[in-house]
């Protein structure tokens, strides 16, 4: 059974395990970072705001703090990733689900603004800060797990469920949230219904560092320490230059994936709320809506990535991204437009970042060879989220803020879509059909 013939049978019980061992600590890490993002207007009154009150300024600040934890991705993707890559992935994903696991609940025991003055804002930053380093260090390994261990054929859904475990992160902070907005009273969610979401986090990563003490580590990275054994020499200095370009390259490549996705996906509900004047629920609403149509798509387009090629895929994701941002927000700004049909709009806006986020894992994990994958495409990853995602709530939030055009969310994602489309434009169409690079 080979590649190119794409003929697939049952995946063997490793196989499965890697799938399941790589997919809980995304699912934690995008919890919280969708969590942080729903919760962003009632963090922001509490550590952001000395008065309490809240408001735009505050909601920037607290958005500051969101983009500086996604800075530190790529220092946390360099470390882990060597880490990786000499030690193992199974000892790299243990460390990274500890302290995302031991940070997050930390917040939601954190003193407020209230309590503890200036310095409550400078700890939930250094705790966010700590997130940052640990989620650059997850996508790499989960990944690299994913792949490494898929099926001939597979590769493309396999790496998909990285992909997915994103989307019922996201969805599962969503469903907390909305869930505990319809038990507790206004009063009682911003005085400290907000720390539950946070505090569940604990059981969590217990469940996943169970599951990771467990897995084995993976044929590739077995086979490569094995020939490094035997030929000890330093690798030549052109690999080490390629990955590099590799790195720039698919940074670009996930530019439209990770703007698109933050903006429809986790900045939306404030977006909705402080633009378009929402409320908490109706904001969480559109906000599940748009995560479910990305959820429904990812797994479809990795599948079909395995078909097709991920570059057919991914550019058509892209290029509907751009065409679809401003009908997209037109229709969310129209009080007149039926609610089915601004439901349907978002579910669509999910979907199409879907189309992206399917086949990306795998595109990566193509891109680089064994010995630097998780270091690769972990920074390939973490470079395009520190800037494209980490900032869009900040960068929306304050162009709004200067310049009164509630456009600019789709200004944004046509942008970044359009230099996306065209950096995956340079993708092989064969390469779904090659084996991992030794």
């Amino acid at each position: 059974m080979t590649e190119a013939t794409g003929t697939v049978t049952a995946p063997p019980p490793r196989s499965r395990g890697a799938l399941v061992a790589g997919s809980v600590g995304n699912f934690i890490e995008w919890y919280e970072f969708g969590v942080y993002g729903y919760f962003a207007t009632i963090i922001a009154a509490h550590f952001f705001s000395p008065g309490g009150e809240g408001g735009a300024e505050a909601l920037v600040r607290t958005y500051a703090s969101f983009a500086l934890a996604f800075f530190f991705r790529p220092l946390g993707a360099a470390l882990f990733g060597r880490f990786g890559d000499r030690a193992g992935r199974r000892p790299a994903l243990v460390l990274a689900v500890l302290l995302m696991t031991g940070a997050t609940t930390l917040i939601g025991l954190l003193p407020t603004y209230a309590t503890l003055g200036a310095a409550a804002p400078w700890l939930l930053t250094l705790l966010r800060v700590v997130q940052g380093l640990s989620a650059g260090g997850e996508f790499g390994g989960a990944v690299s797990v994913m792949t490494e261990f898929a099926p001939p054929g597979r590769r493309g859904l396999y790496g998909a469920w990285q992909s997915f475990t994103v989307a019922l992160g996201l969805l599962g902070g969503a469903g907390v949230a909305a869930l505990l907005a319809a038990l507790l009273s206004s009063g009682q969610l911003h005085a400290w219904g907000w720390r539950l979401p946070f505090l569940l986090t604990l059981p969590m990563g217990l469940a996943a560092l169970w599951l990771r003490l467990r897995l084995e580590e993976t044929p590739s990275f077995r086979g490569e320490r094995r020939g490094a054994d035997a030929s000890p020499a330093a690798p030549p200095v052109a690999p080490a230059r390629e990955a590099v370009r590799a790195v720039a390259l698919g940074a670009g490549r996930l530019m439209g994936w990770s703007a698109a996705g933050y903006t429809f996906l986790v900045v939306l509900p404030s977006y909705l709320q402080t633009t378009l004047n929402a409320t908490f629920q109706q904001a969480l609403t559109a906000t599940v809506l748009a995560n479910l149509g990305f959820a429904a798509a990812i797994l479809p387009a990795g599948a079909l990535s395995d078909r097709v090629g991920r570059r057919t895929v991914m550019v058509a994701g892209a290029v509907l991204a751009v065409l679809l941002a401003f009908p997209l927000l037109d229709l969310l700004q129209d009080p007149a437009a039926p609610t089915a049909a601004k439901g349907l709009a978002v579910v669509a806006a999910g979907a199409v970042v879907g189309l992206m986020a399917g086949p990306g894992p795998a595109m990566l994990a193509e891109m680089f060879r064994t010995h630097v994958r998780y270091t690769g495409l972990g920074l390939a990853y973490a470079l395009s989220n520190a800037v494209f995602s980490g900032c869009a709530g900040l960068l929306i939030t304050e162009a709004v803020e200067r310049t009164g055009d509630i456009d600019i969310p789709a200004y944004y994602v046509a942008a970044t879509c359009a230099v996306s489309a065209l950096a995956l434009a340079t993708l092989r169409g064969d390469d779904y059909r090659r084996a991992l690079r030794d």
